[in-house]
């Protein structure tokens, strides 16, 4: 039987991408923080494993875009990567690089899910060797969290995510959601995926119309949410809100915030 995302939550959703990431650095409890206090009703976060099997909230594979370090996330072990400076990079509107020296560190998956209870967990694994689906299971069973979504754009981590029977919902991975769009197109949009997210941007490199009307109509026909990423104009997220997604995910949820609540008044 299809399971419904995040059940205990209203509707339209707004998501903190990476928490709010044009605030704080990505990934890291101070962006989850301000995503909450923004009022995201939804911590969107990436997972990796460490050397040592520790699932940690991190986007890329290697630590240096965000960090003062230098490699791949799994050739650290835990403690090394909690050593590193993960607000070294971030810099604000202005250029500055406030969070520098401040603590901010990447975080366990486990601390996440523990300091933002009430919220919902949109978790996407990235890593697909060493495989880390188990390990991600074991994290959610001892966290006990029930507003979670298990996703992955890789088609083979989706796979393996699908065949262990999670028992949460699930979102799409790109070779999943295009075969959707496609069948769509055609008329013909598949239903087994019933109970799932279609998670998708407007436009495909900003070219190629993605979501439509006729888009959402469908998924909805089908029994799927569709949440929008990644939208920071409020005058965006009203647009593709009144046409009926069912979330927003945004780098600065703050100021998504009025649109998505006026939508839930309208509703």
């Amino acid at each position: 039987m299809p399971i419904t995302p995040f059940p205990s939550l209203p509707r339209p959703l707004l998501f903190g991408h990476r928490g709010a990431s044009a605030k704080a650095p990505e990934n890291t409890l101070a962006a989850f923080e301000r995503a909450v206090a923004a009022g995201a009703d939804v911590l969107e976060l990436d997972v990796h494993l460490s050397k040592d099997g520790v699932v940690v909230v991190h986007h890329d594979a290697l630590v240096d875009r965000t960090t003062n370090g230098r490699g791949e996330v799994r050739g650290f072990a835990f403690a090394e990567l909690r050593a590193l400076d993960a607000g070294y990079r971030f810099a604000d509107a202005a250029g500055e690089h406030g969070f520098r020296g401040r603590g901010c560190q990447i975080p366990r998956l486990a601390d996440v899910l523990a300091a933002f209870p009430g919220r919902g967990f949109n978790i996407e694994l990235k890593q697909a060797e060493p495989p880390m689906v188990r390990a991600v299971l074991d994290v959610l069973e001892r966290a006990g969290n029930a507003d979670v979504v298990l996703a992955a754009a890789d088609d083979g981590i989706m796979r393996a995510i699908e065949a262990a029977k999670p028992g949460v919902p699930l979102g799409m991975s790109s070779a999943e959601c295009w075969r959707f769009w496609w069948q769509t197109m055609l008329g013909r949009p598949p239903r087994e995926f019933a109970g799932r997210c279609l998670q998708v941007p407007p436009y495909h490199y900003g070219v190629l119309p993605v979501l439509s009307r006729r888009v959402v109509r469908a998924a909805h026909d089908a029994g799927l949410e569709v949440h929008v990423w990644t939208i920071n104009d409020p005058r965006e997220a009203a647009h593709w809100l009144s046409r009926g997604v069912d979330g927003v995910m945004s780098d600065d949820p703050d100021a998504i915030a009025h649109a998505v609540l006026s939508a839930r008044r309208a509703a």
